[in-house]
């Protein structure tokens, strides 16, 4: 997109986003986040396959939820440390919101799979995007247990339906900073005819 359609003070607030899961309550109302994850469905999707799916879980229905999440892990691993099932059990249950990020792949389709699933991640960078720019704080998080037969069948996936990984969302405790950025110069290059070398990998 060219800076005439760009507003300088919209890509300072992009530029300032960064991870946090230290949340609080409130998180997104019921409007705010259909707002909030309709930017997701403004993400590229070649074939329109629209592989995104968001499930929301909120107020009284966390607790269940990390129930659901600690019988999981026990699926996967019977030896799971109590350790880390109080931990899951907490932060599952604790944060204002979560949402589960299922991608509803089509593997018949002449898309690549792995296109349809950059299509999710791109879906989801745009909703992290959406909350900074709303007031609220994201983080992306993976699992180790959402392959399980009881945990898929909790949330009613399908076949050909998996999970991405979940979202914590709420307010930040405190102004996110985030560590600093590596130099772009580092990432970049322009094409001259030559194979072009990143300073990353030097």
């Amino acid at each position: 997109m060219s800076s005439a359609h760009a507003s300088p003070s919209a890509l300072d607030v992009l530029l300032s986003r960064a991870s946090t899961d230290h949340l609080s309550a409130p998180a997104p109302d019921k409007a705010q986040i259909a707002r909030i994850l309709s930017a997701g469905l403004r993400a590229p999707d070649h074939g329109k396959i629209r592989p995104w799916r968001y499930i929301v879980i909120k107020g009284k229905h966390r607790a269940e939820f990390a129930e659901q999440v600690i019988k999981a892990m026990i699926s996967a691993d019977p030896k799971v440390p109590e350790k880390k099932i109080a931990k899951r059990r907490q932060r599952f249950s604790e944060m204002p919101m979560t949402i589960a990020l299922v991608m509803a792949l089509d593997p018949e389709s002449k898309i690549p799979l792995q296109e349809q699933e950059l299509s999710v991640g791109a879906g989801v960078m745009n909703v992290l995007n959406a909350l900074h720019m709303e007031g609220f704080g994201g983080f992306w998080v993976s699992s180790d247990f959402a392959g399980q037969p009881c945990f898929r069948e909790a949330l009613g996936l399908s076949d050909s339906q998996r999970l991405a990984g979940f979202l914590f969302v709420g307010t930040p405790d405190k102004p996110v900073h985030g560590s600093k950025r590596p130099d772009i110069e580092d990432y970049m290059g322009f094409y001259k005819g030559e194979p072009v070398k990143f300073g990353a990998d030097q």
